[in-house]
């Protein structure tokens, strides 16, 4: 830390504590040079990442709004929690990778759906059905077909 006063590069921490509202940490230091004293505060950068929707907003990532989707998804499914937290995991580290702290919610949804089809096929149709939008059953079916039929190449391979 640079002392104000003098410009002289080394201190030292002569007492530390968290601010009222404990979102900062206050530290009292000493010039090592002049022998003055200052004092600087420490901050978590919170840089929000955020998710880019198809008619361009741009909003906060939110979790628990991806989990409890993951949940309406696999309700009654033989689908453990821990792996959906796992799902949400790998979303958000995706964000996290971005150069400019967001992604479109496109980008977003195709993951959390490679990770789920692997994960429980009928989850997958589930969470497809909402995050796709089927205007009606064609788009539907022609999912399901898809899915069948990536199913089916697997087998005979």
């Amino acid at each position: 830390m640079k002392c104000p006063y003098c410009g002289f590069g080394q201190d030292r921490v002569v007492d530390s504590r968290e601010s009222k509202e404990a979102d900062s940490i206050r530290r009292r230091r000493e010039c090592e040079s002049c022998n003055r004293r200052f004092t600087t505060y420490e901050r978590i950068d919170e840089i929000p990442y955020m998710v880019v929707k198809k008619d361009g907003r741009r909003e906060r990532f939110d979790r628990q709004k991806v989990l409890s989707g993951l949940l309406r998804a696999c309700e009654k499914r033989p689908v453990p929690a821990s792996k959906l937290e796992a799902i949400v995991d790998a979303a958000e580290a995706y964000l996290v990778d971005a150069p400019e702290r967001e992604r479109t919610t496109s980008e977003v949804g195709e993951l959390i759906m490679q990770n789920l089809k692997v994960l429980d096929t009928v989850a997958y149709i589930r969470f497809a059905s909402v995050y796709r939008d089927f205007k009606d059953v064609r788009e539907f079916k022609e999912e399901l077909e898809g899915l069948l039929g990536g199913r089916s190449a697997g087998k005979k391979k």
